[in-house]
């Protein structure tokens, strides 16, 4: 009986303390717990994992699947009882792109089917092509001038054999505590947190800047040459441009785009990302002066009707204070290798998810919930980016909308498939405290750590850039830039049910405690404005 009283005092004790923690933040429990059950019990979001990869992936910015996953999603969204829901139309885009059949063979010295993923935005080969492989390597001006009449009728190799490591390590994996530690720690002033200052082959292996305007003129560069090598190859005759990306192996390939989606702008030549293996055979082949033919036939198609995308949008009013809106959101498109199941499918599955089980529990929520399931993210968030300058402000100028006083805050998830691990700040000092009480009742399933740093690559970024409160959940890494990322088994299977339900309830309860709080989440200063920047019109490389 004294051990019994123990624990009831303990417990108690440890209801208390979210109570305790952030100046008597109040955390209603019995709610937190009525999100759980639903969460757990009745979850749809597998089902929504589903029809978002299986039947409508992948979900390409401006392809027939994106746009069929936008029905759906409207659809299903009506189905739960949301209002005002909605495909906002946004733009110009540019022209779509869907790829409609890819075959490739290695037909001498012995055949071979050949593992491989077309480059988005790139044409077909008009039928059947078969060529002999040629090494070619363009890295600046100056080598132009050494394979012009030479590549006529040729399939182009771009990139050198490949080495290949034995693995030794899991592909995938959770954070330990002392990574999570570590997270929660704030960077050394003057440093940069994120993937500043790593090579990346994307730009050449160069390290990337930390200086975002610098980092900014690499990547046009990169991008602009990168065009006009793609267009010497088609001017030379090349029937085919290989490579093999750059990461992954044993089958799986990481991949994205070549060509600008910009209407403007000339198509690229077909353009084919091969299992690091199967290249290096043919490179090896070439080495041994082996002859080798190859032989492909890709069938593409550029959809110029529409240049414009959309978000959908979707509302649960709100009642006391209907006009002030909490935000959530995910990108609704992906690369075209895979489904798009982990980027970023499980996104909108989870928020689609957290809108039905807040709808489900019918209680009063004094502020407007709205979701938003962005387009063309991939391409550089453009999708939230013209959200936010819409309703919001834009960043270049800092002229705000009247809406931008409204917003509560927004909730981002977009690392994969693994569950929540905590919260960046993104330098927002102000709601450590609340995070740090609203964490608490989800302790026992991992939710333990809330981190100040800022975390790059994805839509809370548009809000961040125009002051409002913007946040993107820490995640469990699991296989995302091993396996998944931009690559051919991005799919349904390699999602992980548990982690997406636990996500689920951790933002749901995110959602509904900001709704319902007296006062809206503290904000940062306003940033000072960024100039204007016009879009390329092509997409982003491929290794971001």
């Amino acid at each position: 009986m004294l051990h019994a009283r123990k624990t009831l005092l303990s417990t108690a004790a440890l209801v208390l303390v979210p109570l305790i923690l952030a100046g008597q933040e109040k955390i209603d429990l019995a709610a937190i717990n009525r999100i759980k059950t639903e969460a757990f019990e009745n979850s749809k979001v597998m089902d929504h994992m589903f029809f978002l990869t299986d039947v409508n992936g992948p979900r390409l910015a401006g392809s027939p699947g994106f746009k069929g996953a936008g029905d759906w999603a409207v659809s299903r969204l009506k189905e739960y009882g949301l209002v005002n829901v909605k495909e906002e139309k946004w733009g110009p885009f540019g022209r779509g792109w869907a790829l409609k059949h890819y075959e490739g063979h290695l037909i001498e010295p012995q055949y071979a089917s050949l593992i491989g993923v077309p480059l988005a935005w790139t044409e077909g080969t008009n039928g059947t092509v078969t060529g002999e492989p040629v090494m070619v390597s363009i890295q600046a001006e100056k080598d132009f001038e050494k394979y012009k009449g030479k590549l006529k009728g040729k399939i182009v190799l771009t990139q050198p054999l490949k080495e290949i490591a034995f693995q030794t390590n899991a592909l995938g994996r959770r954070y330990s505590d002392a990574e999570l530690s570590s997270e929660s720690v704030a960077p050394e002033p003057g440093a940069r947190g994120g993937f500043g200052g790593r090579p990346n082959p994307a730009f050449g292996n160069q390290p990337i800047p930390a200086d975002p305007e610098a980092r900014r003129k690499m990547m046009e560069e990169r991008r602009n040459f990168t065009d006009k090598v793609s267009q010497f190859y088609k001017e030379e005759g090349a029937l085919v441009i290989l490579s093999y990306g750059f990461t992954g192996d044993g089958g799986t390939v990481f991949t994205g785009g070549n060509g600008p989606y910009d209407p403007k702008k000339p198509t690229a030549m077909a353009a084919v990302a091969l299992t690091p293996e199967h290249y290096n055979r043919i490179v090896r082949l070439l080495d041994h002066k082996i002859p080798v033919k190859l032989e492909f036939n890709i069938k593409s198609e550029f959809l110029t009707e529409n240049l414009d995308s959309f978000n959908v949008i979707g509302e649960i009013p709100g009642n006391g204070k209907k006009d002030e809106i909490v935000m959530i959101g995910a990108h609704l498109d992906s690369w075209h290798g895979g489904t798009g199941a982990t980027d970023n499918a499980a996104g909108s599955a989870v928020m689609m998810e957290v809108m039905r089980i807040l709808k489900s529990m019918d209680v009063k929520l004094d502020r407007t919930v709205r979701i938003g399931l962005w387009g063309a993210e991939e391409e550089g968030l453009l999708g939230s980016k013209a959200y936010v300058k819409e309703h919001f402000g834009d960043p270049a100028t800092m002229k705000l909308t009247g809406e931008h006083s409204k917003l509560a805050g927004y909730f981002n998830y977009d690392n994969g498939t693994g569950k929540v691990r905590g919260v960046y700040l993104q330098g927002n000092d102000m709601v450590r405290p609340i995070f740090e009480a609203w964490i608490k009742p989800f302790q026992d399933l991992g939710v333990s750590t809330v981190s100040i740093r800022n975390t790059g690559g994805t839509d809370h970024l548009s809000y961040d850039a125009v002051g409002l409160p913007g946040f993107q959940f820490i995640q469990d890494p699991m296989e995302y830039s091993t396996r998944t990322h931009h690559s051919n088994m991005d799919v349904y299977d390699r999602i992980q049910a548990g982690d997406l339900m636990q996500a689920s309830a951790v933002i749901a309860s995110f959602v509904y405690n900001t709704a319902t709080r007296a006062e809206m989440l503290p904000r940062k200063a306003l940033p000072k404005p960024r100039p204007k920047r016009e879009d390329r019109g092509g997409p982003m490389p491929t290794a971001e």
